[in-house]
């Protein structure tokens, strides 16, 4: 979203003033959408997108140079905002807090996207109550090797472990390569529980599909297998809500489907040229998710059952941290990924050998959040690679730094 030289507009949305900036700055190049189509496209789908969004605290993830460029994520809602726009005040395990942006209107959609903000990330809680999530939320994460059918598998397996516990799951598509299965929940649990029952979910599916999905949290004793990942559920973490536009070339949209739909529709099927469209034909599949809140007792008396999760042994340095049961080397750290991906690129270059016998799920590229924006760490799992043909630890090819000049104070 470089800066254009076309005057702002002002759009009257149910009574309340927005301008919007570069209106015909183009964000999308390949379908050719500008910044005002974007927000013309949340005005269609506004019913749904704050069924996912209003009224719960959210981060805003701001794409202000363009897609090509990694967005900055703004915790504290600007200064200078419009009357119609809320707040709430979340208290972070940091001992951190922040004022947080809450929108209740269409007017407060397009507030945020004339801010840069492509998807919307809230906060799984209403701003009245701000200890009590009333969403549990399943992100099913398909690990490189993975397609579409194992991911649509596990989904039915989370559906029926969420059934026989009393609890009803919406399905929508990530917008990117996974599916979010969202559970609505009476707000009175708080978040430790709410995590507690999410990995206990994930354990159970787990144990109902070993192989097919898994509840390890290290990356890299997943193997081929779709993650169920229950982490979404701690304290401070977002996810894309419905009808979020996501930052891929084709404006792919995070979609609510009916479970009907989940084995016959892909994601690539929805985007900001094709949702209003369906919204208008059908309305919003997940209407009825706010008449659904379930008791997470049931999983809590499975959690019970199952004992404490599987912790990973520590390392022998004294550090405390973590040691990998894997083969892990570490390739670089860098600022975007492009850079990741270039820095990986160089590695195989240099052990051909050894990159000829990686699996896809053997090469890790994570983005790891930062102060206020994302880095990328390269990790190599060795695992499928003979002992004695294993390249060493070597010096990181990028060595960024995401916290250099920051002060620690």
């Amino acid at each position: 979203m470089s800066p254009a030289k076309t005057p702002a507009e002002t759009l009257d949305i149910d009574g309340h003033e927005v301008r919007v900036t570069s209106p015909d700055r183009v964000v999308f190049a390949e379908p050719g959408l500008s910044k005002l189509d974007l927000v013309r496209y949340y005005l269609a789908v506004a019913e749904g997108a704050l069924r996912g969004a209003g009224g719960r605290p959210m981060v805003l993830k701001r794409f202000s140079k363009g897609l090509d460029q990694e967005p900055f994520f703004q915790k504290r809602v600007p200064e200078k905002h419009p009357a119609f726009i809320d707040t709430a005040t979340l208290r972070y395990a940091s001992g951190t807090s922040a004022e947080e942006t809450v929108i209740r209107d269409a007017a407060g959609l397009a507030w945020v996207v004339n801010l840069g903000c492509l998807d919307l990330n809230p906060h799984p809680v209403r701003a009245e109550d701000l200890d009590h999530p009333d969403e549990l939320r399943v992100d099913l994460d398909s690990m490189p090797g993975v397609d579409w059918a194992q991911i649509v598998d596990v989904a039915f397996i989370a559906r029926e472990v969420l059934e026989d516990h009393g609890l009803v799951g919406w399905p929508k598509t990530s917008g990117s390569r996974g599916l979010h299965i969202l559970v609505r929940i009476r707000p009175e649990w708080d978040y430790v529980d709410v995590r507690l029952a999410a990995e206990t979910l994930a354990r159970e599916v787990e144990n109902r599909a070993p192989g097919l999905a898994t509840a390890r949290w290290w990356k890299e004793e997943r193997g081929e297998s779709v993650f169920v990942d229950f982490n979404q559920n701690a304290k401070d973490r977002t996810v894309a809500s419905a009808y979020s536009i996501r930052a891929l070339p084709d404006a792919r949209v995070s979609t609510p489907l009916t479970w009907d739909e989940v084995r016959g529709r892909r994601p690539e099927e929805f985007t900001v040229l094709t949702v209003p469209e369906r919204f208008r034909s059908i309305g919003d599949p997940h209407a009825g998710i706010d008449d659904a809140a379930g008791s997470l007792d049931a999983l809590l008396a499975l959690a019970k059952e199952l004992g404490p999760a599987e912790k990973p042994p520590r390392g022998s340095d004294g550090s405390g941290r973590r040691a990998s049961t894997m083969p892990l080397i570490e390739v670089a750290r860098t600022k975007t990924k492009p850079e990741a991906l270039d820095a990986l690129e160089t590695w195989k270059q240099r052990h051909p050998e050894a990159a000829a016998a990686l699996h896809p799920a053997d090469v890790l590229v994570d983005g790891m959040r930062g102060s206020s924006s994302l880095w990328y760490r390269v990790r190599v799992n060795l695992q499928h690679i003979p002992d004695a043909a294993r390249p060493s630890q070597e010096d990181l090819i990028a060595d960024y730094d995401p916290w250099a000049g920051r002060s620690s104070t």
